[in-house]
């Protein structure tokens, strides 16, 4: 049987809660005694040599500069066991996306919806997306877009992890928040121009002087670390940044990048703690205006992200833990008008022989978001006393993690984004006006920012 299969048998059958308690007795001692629980998994999701990265857009993976993990929490304590897990790949898309959070809820013994699954968005990892990979796989044998066999390994290890570590949970009575100001790292990418179009695009790499004089722009300059402790002893922390985690990508050395080394840092100086990370509303936000790409800038950014991280720890104040609760919303987006997003323009690219790789794994990863465009996607909180920790889809703007601090003045909000990638870059309005190169990877209309704010708003008034 392989892997695939033997998966997919596993989660037609998921265990009940009782089942899953009589499995797991420290579990059941342990719920007893203490209403708040928190279980911690990792499992190692590096890709094979010679993978796909980012989706067949970059050099395949020739070497590993360091490893690529799935890390999570599970918490026990509301209505359902709860999950959490950040994935250090580029993204997961519609079925992949889907399939992660099956896997993941099955082993959990909950629901689906109480999963909330988010990638890092280090580009030098793989892109899973199912349907995009089958399409281009019917047009050109030749074309390669991501390597479905290792994805489900890559599931399978990571539920498999999920279940072992459900006899450890440990008692949580306290939660703890702390905040830093990050220097010198995230910069508005897209700078606009006298004329209200974008001027220049400092991508994650920026060479232009020009374009780095420019000043930050609007970015959420605070990291955020959510604490979850057993009295005196902190278990686990949950770190929040917004900004595009890349210093370089593409010569084919899969890492986590800096983001991924500045958390491997900490869980190195807090080894009793676990250390997961975030990437928040950063789909216009990069290191761009600090990063000329040189040698030596991702140890350097690794060391400002560090930085930032130890400061929320000493920042940290932490309060018994009352109760928390889970809440679940959706938005269903409308997809893009314009001629060339239509299936048959999209078909025809894919079709073409003659075209370039890259608009050819564009058009099946379209066409992948347009197949299930209708579907509602979900979004999610967990809210413990004034703490909410927000999941959101695809690659949203930084404006809609200012919108949800906004819309909770006096609480702690950390939003986490790149949930399920499929309909790409989740920009404003206006961006569609002002142009560059986001709007050209939204496969939303401009209604995407009406919708997504309704949605988010129904989800941060609930209580």
């Amino acid at each position: 049987m392989d892997r695939r299969t033997a998966l997919t048998t596993m989660l037609a059958a998921p265990l009940t809660a009782s089942e899953l308690l009589r499995t797991s007795p420290s579990w059941a001692s342990e719920t007893k005694a203490s209403r708040f629980q928190l279980a911690t998994f990792s499992a190692d999701i590096t890709p094979p040599v010679g993978s796909p990265l980012c989706g067949g857009w970059i050099t395949p993976g020739r070497l590993v500069d360091d490893p690529l993990r799935a890390l999570g929490v599970v918490l026990l304590g509301a209505d359902k066991p709860i999950v959490l897990c950040a994935l250090d790949w580029v993204e997961t898309n519609n079925s992949a996306y889907d399939y992660w959070r099956a896997a993941l809820a099955q082993a959990a013994g909950t629901d689906e919806s109480h999963v909330a699954v988010h990638c890092v968005h280090p580009h030098d990892s793989p892109w899973a997306n199912l349907e995009a990979h089958q399409l281009v796989q019917a047009a050109d044998r030749n074309l390669r877009l991501m390597d479905p066999e290792s994805f489900y390994a890559a599931v399978e290890r990571t539920a498999q992890a999920l279940r072992d570590s459900l006899t450890r949970f440990t008692p949580i009575t306290h939660v703890g928040c702390g905040e830093s100001r990050v220097n010198q790292v995230a910069s508005a990418r897209r700078v606009l121009g006298a004329d209200g179009k974008v001027r220049f695009s400092r991508t994650s790499t920026c060479r232009d002087p020009l374009a780095r004089e420019c000043p930050e722009g609007v970015i959420d300059p605070e990291l955020k670390t959510v604490s979850f402790w057993n009295n005196s002893k902190p278990v686990a922390a949950l770190h929040y940044y917004a900004t595009h985690p890349m210093s370089r990508y593409g010569d084919g050395r899969v890492s986590s990048d800096f983001c991924g080394l500045a958390r491997d840092r900490r869980q190195q100086a807090l080894p009793e703690t676990f250390n997961v990370y975030f990437t928040g509303c950063a789909g216009d936000v990069t290191a761009g205006k600090y990063n000329d790409g040189s040698d030596g800038m991702r140890q350097t950014l690794t060391d400002r992200m560090n930085a930032a991280l130890e400061a929320a720890w000493i920042d940290t104040k932490v309060e018994p833990i009352d109760w928390f609760s889970w809440h679940v919303d959706s938005v269903t987006f409308a997809p893009r008008p314009e001629p060339e997003f239509t299936a048959s323009a999209l078909r025809a690219t894919l079709n073409d022989a003659t075209a370039a790789a890259l608009p050819r794994l564009r058009a099946a990863i379209i066409l992948s978001w347009l197949d299930r465009v209708d579907k509602p996607v979900e979004i999610s909180r967990l809210q413990s006393g004034r703490i909410n920790l927000v999941h959101l889809p695809g690659e949203p703007f930084v404006h809609y993690q200012l919108l949800a601090q906004r819309q909770r003045p006096a609480d702690v909000v950390c939003v986490a984004g790149y949930g399920d990638g499929g309909m790409g870059y989740i920009p404003l309005k206006q961006s569609f006006v002002e142009g560059g190169y986001e709007p050209t990877m939204a496969f939303v209309s401009d209604r995407c920012e009406a919708d997504l704010t309704q949605a988010m708003t129904r989800l941060l008034a609930k209580t």
